[in-house]
C-alpha cells in the first residue's frame, strides 16, 4: 500500500515535468509568419501608405509580440506621422525586450529631441556612444537631430518678442 502511494507520487511528479517540446522558443526565434506580415509592412511603408503599413506591423506583432523589429518599424512610422510621443513609448517597449539595440536607442534619442526632451535624448546618445565604440550612423544620425532641434529652440525662443502694450489715457 505505501508503495503504490510513492509509486503514484513519482508518477505524478514526472507527468508534470516539462518535456522538449514545452521548451520556450529563444529570444531571437520570431515565428515566420509575423516576419511575413512585418515585410508587407515595410513594403506599404516604402509605397508611402503609412496607415496600411501600421496594420501590417500591428498584425505582426500579434503573431508574435516579441518581433522588435515590427515594434520599431512601428515607431519609425509614428515619428513620420509626427507623433513623437507615440514613438518614445514604441521604442521603450523595444529596448525593454533588448536593452542594448542600438537603433531602438538611437530612435528614441530622436523622438525625444523631436518632443523637445533634449536632455533626455543627449543621455540616449551618451548611452548610444557607449554601446557603439566605432562609428556608427545611427550615433550620428542622433547628433544631428539633437543640434537641429536644438538650433530651433533657439530660433523659436527669438521670433516671439513680447509686445508693447501702451495704454491710452486713462478717463475720470
Amino acid at each position: 500500500m505505501r508503495v503504490s502511494f510513492l509509486a503514484l507520487g513519482a508518477g505524478l511528479v514526472l507527468a508534470s515535468m516539462p518535456v522538449a517540446s514545452d521548451a520556450q522558443r529563444a529570444d531571437n526565434d520570431i515565428l515566420p509568419q509575423s516576419i511575413a506580415l512585418q515585410a508587407e509592412g515595410q513594403k506599404a511603408q516604402e509605397a508611402g501608405d503609412l496607415n496600411l503599413a501600421v496594420d501590417y506591423y500591428e498584425s505582426a506583432l500579434a503573431a508574435d509580440p516579441r518581433n522588435r523589429s515590427a515594434i520599431i518599424a512601428l515607431a519609425q512610422v509614428a515619428r513620420a506621422q509626427g507623433l513623437p510621443g507615440k514613438a518614445i513609448g514604441l521604442y521603450r517597449e523595444a529596448l525593454l525586450l533588448e536593452p542594448n539595440d542600438i537603433i531602438a536607442l538611437t530612435g528614441q534619442g530622436e523622438a525625444l529631441a523631436d518632443k523637445g526632451a533634449l536632455e533626455l535624448a543627449r543621455e540616449k546618445l551618451a548611452t548610444a556612444q557607449r554601446l557603439c565604440a566605432q562609428k556608427c550612423p545611427q550615433v550620428a544620425a542622433l547628433e544631428r537631430s539633437i543640434n537641429a532641434s536644438a538650433e530651433k529652440r533657439v530660433v523659436a525662443a527669438e521670433a516671439i518678442a513680447p509686445k508693447v502694450v501702451v495704454s491710452s489715457a486713462q478717463k475720470n
